[in-house]
């Protein structure tokens, strides 16, 4: 087997291979084989969340309809889930836009805190800086055992914001934490897997946010 470091990815090429077309039906089967994963963890996922997702969409939606905002943060990929999370939120592609932020959007105050005070307080004290109570925090962790994210947790749960974590595996120290009011697990060991089925849940729980923010607009309207 090759010695590539993404050698693991498809453990049946081989560096001498010569045969095209049988390397071409593995690649095409390898990549069945991880498209059909995917759909089925999603699916069993959300299903699976169901009840988590209405209690924390609701949850969201009373706090926008109160001048609430969103923060959002993560580490490695989880931050580029961080990002597109709250852009969904702050830019849909259909529905009211929403008060939205990523917390790792400012590279000079991430590399800032990361290099004064330390990385595991990054996210804690952009919450200090910008939270307050009836705000939004959602954290999203493949492990859920980032120290930052627990801490920046915590700090949210202290300041009266309402807390949503993402994980993976078996939901970690997020899953444990008091402070992470809502947590939607992947249960997964697989990162791949498990940040394709959080971009699922993401959306899932977006589409619970709108549907509860049009349901209290309508109950308004007939009061």
């Amino acid at each position: 087997m090759t010695d590539e470091p993404t050698g693991f990815l498809y453990p049946f090429i081989e560096a001498e291979e010569r045969d095209a077309p049988a390397l071409l039906a593995d690649l095409a089967a390898s990549a069945r084989g991880k498209i059909a994963d995917s759909e089925a963890l999603r699916a069993t996922t959300v299903q699976r969340s169901g009840a988590t997702l209405r209690a924390a969409g609701e949850a969201m939606a009373h706090r926008f309809r109160h001048g609430g905002r969103l923060f959002t943060f993560g580490n490695g990929g989880s931050a580029t889930d961080a990002e597109g999370t709250a852009e969904l939120f702050r830019a849909p592609p259909a529905g009211r836009t929403l008060p939205a932020l990523s917390l790792v959007d400012d590279l000079a105050v991430l590399t800032a805190l990361a290099n004064d005070v330390g990385y595991e307080l990054v996210f804690s004290r952009q919450l200090i800086a910008h939270g307050r109570a009836g705000d939004i925090a959602i954290g999203f962790s493949t492990s859920g055992n980032s120290p930052n994210l627990v801490r920046a947790f915590e700090e949210a749960d202290r300041r009266g914001l309402l807390t949503v974590g993402f994980a993976g595996y078996d939901g970690g120290a997020m899953a444990r934490c008091d402070a992470v009011h809502h947590c939607l697990v992947a249960r997964s060991d697989s990162v791949h897997r498990v940040q394709e089925t959080q971009d699922a849940l993401v959306l899932a729980l977006w589409s619970v946010v709108h549907e509860s923010l049009d349901g209290e607009l309508d109950a308004e309207v007939v009061t």
